[in-house]
């Protein structure tokens, strides 16, 4: 298990960018998959986008498509989520989890044992 902090959310208006980060604590972050999620109010957590251990395997959901992108530091043991192009329908909390998994198939949530608490973003029109 690792333990995860999320930063980077906040209010920005339609067309701007985030930074979001999480950083992990223990020593061996490098060996997992991480992967943010999201939750809008009164819909269920979906999935954004996942990276590989190692950085060399990356997946998505089609709404981020060519908008977001995913990166790792594993000297720092910090995952991040740029968000670019943002829409209002982006708004929500947005989760960053850690699994011991390979991106061989599309991840699920069940994949990722641990969960930060979430940053909040907000997209105005």
């Amino acid at each position: 298990q690792v333990q995860l902090v999320e930063s980077g959310g906040g209010l920005v208006q339609a067309g701007g960018s985030l930074r979001l980060s999480c950083a992990a604590s223990g020593r061996t972050f490098s060996s997992y998959a991480m992967a943010w999620f999201r939750q809008a109010p009164g819909k269920e957590r979906e999935f954004v986008f996942a990276i590989s251990w190692s950085g060399d395997r990356r997946t998505y959901a089609d709404s981020v498509k060519g908008r977001f992108t995913i990166s790792r530091d594993n000297a720092k043991n910090t995952v991040y989520l740029q968000t670019n192009s943002l829409k209002p329908e982006d708004t929500a909390v947005y989760y960053c989890a850690a699994g011991q998994i390979s991106l061989s198939r599309p991840p699920r949530e069940a994949d990722f044992g641990s969960w930060g608490q979430g940053t909040q973003v907000t997209v105005s029109s």
